[in-house]
């Protein structure tokens, strides 16, 4: 199982679910935590092969993973703490894996928060996953994903962000590197599909002004998709958690809180309906 981290309310009956990016760790959510624990139930988890989630004899012989895989990885934690419900917070590829969580197992999501989300791959991103197809086992895989970091990320305030992953991608091994990189192979169909499928579930995209390469699509989606929202917040590049963190918790706790409590009086009013149907 998952290497996975709980912080019990001593009130509230709310869970979030915080789920990293490839290359991190639930080490990059550290300037969310003392906040969210003061209004929540809160799961920080490793994914697989990341942070303290080492790689099992088994992944030792598996040399390709899926994104159902690893999304059944962190729903067998979940269901192993006795979590009926969650909202879900992710970052870059972790918004990937959230949204398959609610296309697969919808009943487990209360909402998704979407940091940094990708939600399609333009010219410029396939040309890079194509250059690391190439170079993936020629070139070491901590300079390609240095690389990477810098055209994700490219601007002076986007140092600290490029600099956190990169400590954090310096944990993995070149063969786990190269097993989550092979997931780009069905990232395309997938993405297509979750742009079509609206799936009505509340949905908050919390996208930086400078994330270029993946905000104009966010936008398009956004139109289209009920229940959805998007706040941009400027000045900030993709990993909106790390680089403005008091306006992202101040978004999501508010988001989080509007959501629990909306689902609070629809279970109120439901409860009140069974009941005078049952004296009729």
């Amino acid at each position: 199982m998952l290497n996975y981290t709980t912080y019990t309310h001593q009130e509230s009956t709310t869970w979030v679910t915080f789920v990293h990016g490839a290359g991190g760790s639930s080490s990059i959510w550290f300037k969310q935590v003392r906040e969210f624990r003061k209004h929540f139930n809160v799961l920080l988890l490793d994914l697989r092969g990341h942070g303290n989630s080492k790689p099992t004899l088994k992944d030792a012989f598996n040399d390709q993973y899926t994104f159902d895989s690893i999304t059944d990885d962190i729903v067998e934690v979940v269901n192993h703490l006795k979590i009926k419900k969650s909202h879900f917070v992710g970052i870059s590829l972790g918004t990937i894996l959230i949204r398959n969580i609610a296309e697969r197992y919808p009943n487990m999501v209360e909402s998704m928060i979407m940091g940094g989300a990708i939600m399609k791959l333009n010219f410029r991103s396939q040309v890079l996953i194509r250059l690391g197809i190439i170079f993936k086992s020629i070139v070491p895989y901590l300079w390609l994903y240095k690389f990477f970091a810098f055209v994700i990320m490219p601007n002076r305030n986007h140092k600290e962000s490029r600099l956190l992953f990169v400590r954090e991608a310096k944990k993995l091994y070149q063969k786990e590197f190269i097993r989550w990189f092979k997931l780009t192979a069905e990232i395309n169909p997938l993405l297509r599909f979750f742009r079509t499928a609206d799936i009505k579930i509340p949905t908050l995209y919390v996208m930086g002004g400078e994330d270029y390469l993946f905000l104009p699509s966010v936008k398009k989606i956004v139109d289209k998709h009920t229940k959805s929202s998007l706040i941009t917040i400027e000045d900030c590049g993709h990993v909106v958690n790390v680089e403005q963190p008091q306006i992202f918790n101040r978004l999501v706790i508010n988001y989080v809180s509007d959501i629990s409590w909306e689902s609070i009086l629809v279970q109120k009013t439901l409860k009140q309906e069974k009941s005078l149907l049952s004296k009729v």
